[in-house]
């Protein structure tokens, strides 16, 4: 199974081929325009995102499977402040198909700079005097103290945005 990834950042890279393990994949990660802002500020554009991210990877590649991840910020209905969401996308050129992530709720502090217009890497970084931490454990690794990290995080929504692809339930 050859699959590209639409993003060349390792986590990203990681999520998809941890995920898909069993199949033993191919996996090239293609540097591609999400189409949204650097930092998605809710379910759709964090959606959009990864839609386009896998849409482009599989266009620019002769993947069997394109995927794309992305991480936004979004207020959910009945949940207080702002939450950290991730979704994949998932396509093999006729069809596409979409996994949400883990959503944790973000503290008060970063919410504040979120909605002033940071982004949630940089803000990371600066409130833990840190570098990359959206390379390595992510916002959701240092929030839960280690109980999941972005890696993880990100290959629940692949594997809920591939399993449409092996499961026959959904044809």
């Amino acid at each position: 199974m050859n699959v590209a990834v639409g993003s060349t950042n390792p986590v990203k890279v990681a999520a998809v081929e941890r995920t898909l393990s069993r199949y033993e994949p191919t996996v090239t990660a293609v540097g591609v325009d999400s189409g949204v802002p650097e930092q998605p500020r809710s379910i759709d554009e964090t959606v959009a995102g990864a839609e386009n991210r896998a849409v482009r990877a599989f266009e620019a590649t002769d993947a069997d499977y394109g995927v794309g991840l992305e991480g936004g910020v979004a207020e959910l209905d009945g949940v207080p402040g702002l939450s950290l969401v991730m979704w994949a996308a998932v396509t093999d050129g006729p069809r596409l198909e979409c996994g949400g992530g883990p959503t944790l709720r973000l503290p008060d502090t970063v919410a504040e700079r979120l909605e002033a217009g940071g982004e949630l890497g940089p803000v990371m970084d600066d409130l833990l005097e840190t570098e990359g931490v959206a390379t390595s454990e992510g916002a959701a690794g240092v929030l839960t103290d280690g109980l999941t990290d972005r890696t993880r995080a990100l290959g629940e929504a692949v594997a809920c945005a591939f399993g449409p692809f092996v499961v026959g339930h959904y044809e």
